[in-house]
């Protein structure tokens, strides 16, 4: 009935009709009237269709009206993802959308003006769908009313609540709750909720990421018919190894020399390689991947639970995995020793690294030695002194030729380094530690990214549906205003339109004062990556068939793909279903990631303001305006700005033709590029905003500890749940690396 109601209100003779007349006109029955009422909400719900006044129903398209998933930025602008294909992102003004929050399914009226734009905008007309009702936020009070301000900047400033009841404890002013909205009718009022749980006050030890668990909805367990299934399928099989009997089928690489790299705390190993020496010079490489999908079956208790994640999610202090540990820690990770069910792409190398021919089918191996990314380092830039260490050698050697291929080809070079936070036993900030993307991370990077390429191509050669990874070329004018801006800094720029030229302006701005802080701007021209189920292609690797494949035991797109290539594929509509819900997912790890970090980094400022020992930091100037300048600040990964405020011994002039500071009585000049030292000045924790002051060009945040043990700074393919996050303000949106 469902397309019969749209074949019709799509009919060019079709006028606006009630439920009677729709009846008559399907030539439905009498009786069947209460079917065709429940089919016409449910379209109503998903945005196809309007009831007008005179409830009577007509096409949203026809009113130029697209249902789709708002994004709401902190600034308070959205950007709405349309449900149909090939419509583009719509940008919405901070006062045109309603009642929206961030996540909503709405509709959407398109500027007509605009509407073949490259620009579309438009305004949101009515909410279909909330994403969630509750949220984490601070009870406050005044004299007449309590209200609750939502720890997140994207959400309304104050929801109005009645004293809580029932809640467990009881509430205090300035602790952190969660709220339920229960009512917003109109952008002009506030919504109206209740309190449903107190968490306590904010400095209470734990709560701070209690906050960030309940306000991004991360469970904290698994149910218990989860847990149940994965202990029946580790008890089966007592030595912690598969049984002979699932070896049948399987090719047998248990004599190869196979190795992991990971990180020196991982315990969850997706991936393992070998590679030795062929016939005419070539090479052959086996690239093996944990096969998941053996042990969680489509429709299984581990396998609903796991399209529910999406992916695992790394916060600060601990993980929030995709599978239970039976599985992700135990059975499925490929340890060194033990016998492992793998998913492998063999390939056999020309002696350039270039692909001669791909293999894909189960295998069974037994790693011989797991390498941490600080030991396989070391073998690489020392004497390899066995056999394994001589393949690892070889390994690095063939991945590098692979990697300047790779480049050649187009592949954009978008890595900066990461953070990482230590803790210490209260969860208090011990340490911030910087992580390079060094040769032992690149080693594994390209053949993950050899992979993930011959998978994809694999899949769109039998036809066969599956979810894509794609990342789509930015839009003309962010590339076209980005190349504005660096002109104006005097730096040479073609035209970004053309790949080569992004090339030659990427490795120019490695070499210039100035380039790390335009090389933000670029990634803030770029699109975020998704999954999809249209090959779209890949732009930041310049790639135009590519999948997720590499990791099953975290990203559920993996295990969609595993099962697409070997076992039997998703309908297209599941396909799309399921890639929708964990692009949707990806975003909400990667923002909880993100705010986990900010609120032990918030807590970490907060105590050297108080200490009144604030620390030095060397901060990149990223912009400039007439209020102060923003900086990025790597040794926090933070970006923040200083005030011209924070700055009482001279009073700065802005100069807006060249976009510089100069202080009046100093003469000092500060603009784009510039190297400063700054300490923390002000923490604003509702406003998820940090203020640093200038000091003198003295003092370092301590030598740089070796980190080539952890995990790698940039990889979204590799290592799905450790993203590149840009806290703060003025850091780049997310484009192909963003976990992403």
């Amino acid at each position: 009935m469902e397309n019969e109601i749209l074949r019709l209100l799509g009919d060019v003779d079709y006028t606006p009709a009630n439920v009677p007349e729709l009846l008559r006109m399907l030539k439905c029955r009498p009786n069947q009237q209460q079917e065709l009422q429940r089919v016409l909400k449910a379209l109503v719900v998903r945005g196809l269709i309007l009831r007008t006044k005179g409830n009577r129903y007509i096409k949203a398209q026809e009113a130029d009206l697209v249902p789709g998933v708002i994004q709401i930025t902190r600034g308070g602008r959205g950007f709405v993802t349309p449900d149909e294909p090939g419509i583009g992102e719509i940008s919405i003004p901070e006062s045109g959308t309603d009642t929206a929050m961030h996540g909503d399914r709405v509709l959407v009226r398109i500027n007509l003006g605009l509407k073949k734009s490259a620009d579309q905008t438009g305004k949101v007309v009515r909410v279909l769908e909330r994403k969630r009702t509750q949220f984490v936020g601070t009870l406050q009070q005044t004299k007449q009313y309590l209200f609750v301000k939502p720890d997140d900047p994207r959400l309304p400033g104050a929801v109005m609540v009645p004293p809580p009841r029932d809640v467990g404890r009881k509430a205090h002013p300035g602790d952190k709750v969660v709220v339920e909205i229960t009512a917003w009718d109109s952008p002009q009022a506030p919504p109206e909720g209740e309190v449903v749980e107190v968490l306590g006050a904010p400095d209470a030890e734990g709560v701070d990421m209690l906050s960030v668990l309940r306000h991004y909805d991360l469970p904290l367990h698994f149910p218990k018919n989860v847990l149940h299934e994965a202990s029946t399928i580790a008890k089966s099989r007592p030595d912690n190894q598969p049984g002979v009997e699932e070896h049948a089928g399987r090719v047998d690489c248990r004599a190869h020399p196979v190795i992991t790299i990971d990180p020196d705390d991982a315990k969850d190993f997706d991936d393992a390689i070998c590679i030795q020496k062929h016939e005419g010079g070539q090479w052959r490489l086996w690239v093996h991947i944990a096969d998941v999908s053996h042990y969680v079956k489509p429709g299984s208790h581990l396998d609903i639970e796991a399209k529910k994640r999406g992916n695992s999610t790394y916060l600060v202090d601990r993980v929030i995995p995709m599978l239970p540990e039976a599985l992700s820690n135990e059975l499925c990770s490929l340890k060194p020793q033990v016998d492992r069910l793998t998913k492998c792409v063999e390939f056999v190398l020309s002696k350039d690294g270039h692909v001669v021919e791909s293999r894909f089918y189960a295998a069974v191996i037994r790693s011989k030695r797991r390498f941490t990314y600080k030991e396989a380092y070391a073998v690489i830039q020392g004497t390899p002194q066995d056999e394994i260490e001589h393949m690892l050698l070889d390994a690095h050697h063939m991945a590098q030729k692979i990697r300047a291929h790779r480049f050649r080809n187009g592949s954009l070079d978008l890595d900066f380094p990461e953070n990482k936070i230590r803790l210490d036993e209260r969860g208090k900030v011990l340490r911030i530690e910087r992580i390079e993307n060094d040769e032992s991370h690149q080693l594994i990077e390209e053949y993950m990214l050899l992979a993930n390429e011959a998978v994809a191509t694999r899949l769109l050669e039998l036809n066969r549906p599956a979810v894509h990874r794609v990342h789509e070329a930015p839009k003309e004018k962010r590339l076209n205003d980005f190349r504005e801006d660096v002109l104006a800094h005097r730096v040479p720029c073609g035209n970004l339109n053309h790949r080569p030229e992004v090339q030659k302006l990427l490795a120019r701005l490695h070499e210039i004062p100035i380039g790390a802080a335009l090389k933000i701007g670029f990634l803030r021209s770029l699109m975020r990556a998704r999954y999809a189920v249209e090959p779209l292609g890949h732009y930041g690797l310049a790639k135009t068939r590519y999948a997720h494949f590499t990791s099953p035991i975290r990203r559920y797109a993996d295990l969609v793909v595993h099962r697409a290539l070997f076992e039997k594929p998703p309908t297209p509509g599941d396909a799309r279903q399921i890639a929708e819900h964990i692009s949707a997912t990806e975003r909400n790890s990667s923002d909880a990631e993100r705010d986990s970090k900010e609120v032990k980094l918030y807590a970490y400022l907060e105590a050297q303001l108080k200490s009144k020992k604030p620390q030095p930091y060397a901060a990149l100037v990223t912009d400039v305006r007439n209020f102060g300048f923003f900086v990025d600040v790597s040794g926090l990964g933070l970006s923040g700005v200083v005030p011209l405020s924070a700055i009482p011994d001279d009073f700065f002039i802005f100069e807006p033709a060249s976009g510089r500071l100069i202080g009046r009585h100093t003469r000092r000049v500060i603009q784009l590029g510039d190297r400063v030292q700054v300490q923390i000045y002000k923490v604003d924790r509702f406003k998820k905003q940090v203020d640093f002051a200038l000091v003198k060009e003295k003092g370092t945040t301590g030598e740089k500890p070796d980190t080539r043990g952890q995990r790698p700074p940039r990889h979204e393919e590799r290592h799905p749940a450790k993203k590149k996050s840009f806290q703060g303000r003025n850091k780049p949106k997310r484009g192909w690396k963003g976990r992403g």
